[in-house]
């Protein structure tokens, strides 16, 4: 019975059943396994790294023994996003050819991180958590914000292509939920009303400060609850006798 499912699971993706060609998100490195050539996205797509960026590797590179290039390969296909806005088939084939690795071992690399964006994506990659705390503290309005805010839905891209919005797994700002994460910035203690200002400056060109939008960092909203006075002095507790 598992046999039937997975094969049938294989055939449906091989077959491309149910994808939305509009959507970007069955292409990210967590949805979609298949690679589909697209006149933008084959291994005949120029890409090379800029002499700025082959530095950079370089860089990265002399971090490893010899013989062990091959673990550089995550900061490698970054680099290679970062320098072409998403990652190509031809970047894979080139950090393969660099790295002295099969392609097929880049593959596997880039369809497993959800980092990886095998697909063009808006200049603003919009993540917003939807994982427990953020959902119980309101991240489901914060995505219904953006959708209105946007005119677009998760996994699309604006036709401007400014912004691509997608749901993100926890990204480790429960404190501070509902939170989203816009390129490397994370933006905290989220309401519509602050999301949508935000969206603003991107829109505007500018980068607004990241961080929370209520405190300094992680503190008691309220205030501080524990550690409320002054530490004491080395020796305390200790016995006299001692």
């Amino acid at each position: 019975m598992l046999k039937s499912w997975a094969g049938a699971r294989f055939l449906g993706l091989v077959l491309g059943r149910g994808l939305n060609l509009k959507r970007f998100q069955p292409l990210s490195a967590g949805a979609e396994f298949v690679h589909r050539n697209t006149p933008e996205n084959n291994a005949d797509t120029p890409f090379d790294f800029s002499s700025e960026n082959m530095k950079r590797l370089q860089v990265i590179l002399d971090n490893y023994p010899e013989g062990h290039k091959a673990a550089a390969v995550i900061p490698a296909l970054d680099l290679a996003q970062r320098q072409h806005g998403w990652l190509p088939l031809s970047a894979m084939h080139k950090v393969a050819e660099i790295l002295e690795m099969p392609k097929m071992r880049v593959y596997e690399v880039a369809t497993f991180y959800t980092m990886f964006n095998r697909a063009p994506i808006g200049k603003h990659h919009v993540q917003v958590c939807t994982t427990t705390p953020c959902m119980l503290c309101g991240s489901q309005e914060i995505v219904d914000t953006i959708r209105k805010k946007l005119g677009v839905e998760v996994g699309e891209t604006t036709g401007d292509g400014l912004f691509t919005l997608s749901e993100a797994e926890c990204l480790g700002a429960c404190v501070n939920a509902p939170m989203m994460m816009i390129g490397d910035d994370y933006y905290e203690d989220l309401t519509s009303k602050t999301t949508e200002e935000i969206l603003d400056a991107f829109a505007k060109g500018q980068r607004p400060k990241p961080g929370s939008r209520l405190r300094y960092a992680a503190e008691p909203v309220g205030g501080l609850t524990s550690l409320l006075d002054p530490p004491t002095g080395p020796g305390f507790g200790i016995r006299d006798d001692l």
